[in-house]
């Protein structure tokens, strides 16, 4: 699942690897979602309630600078839940073409 939005290649000596996957810039907006961590939460189960997709973790690890090699989360914190989903990728597709 980490790797789900990462791209790969072969090079000329047919090694597979894998390429650089530059985000987008997730900006602040009014209807973001906040919510305080739970014992239980994790990215990918925080992605599939608000996204209905456990491979977006990754929106909600960057909106927060977060360590994006752990889906896990500390409870207790506060992290916000980018609300517009389809304008952020859109932008990581534009930017990654």
């Amino acid at each position: 699942m980490r790797y789900d939005n990462v791209n790969s290649k072969k090079t000329d000596t047919g090694k597979t690897v894998l390429e650089m996957k530059i985000f987008p810039t997730i900006p602040k907006r009014d209807d973001d979602i906040y919510i305080i961590t739970q014992e239980t939460d994790r990215l990918d189960l925080l992605a599939n309630q608000f996204y209905n997709d456990p491979k977006l973790w990754w929106v909600i690890s960057h909106a927060n600078s977060l360590n994006s090699a752990d889906i896990g989360v500390e409870p207790g914190i506060q992290l916000r839940i980018p609300s517009d989903i389809n304008a952020i990728l859109y932008n990581l597709d534009k930017i990654n073409k």
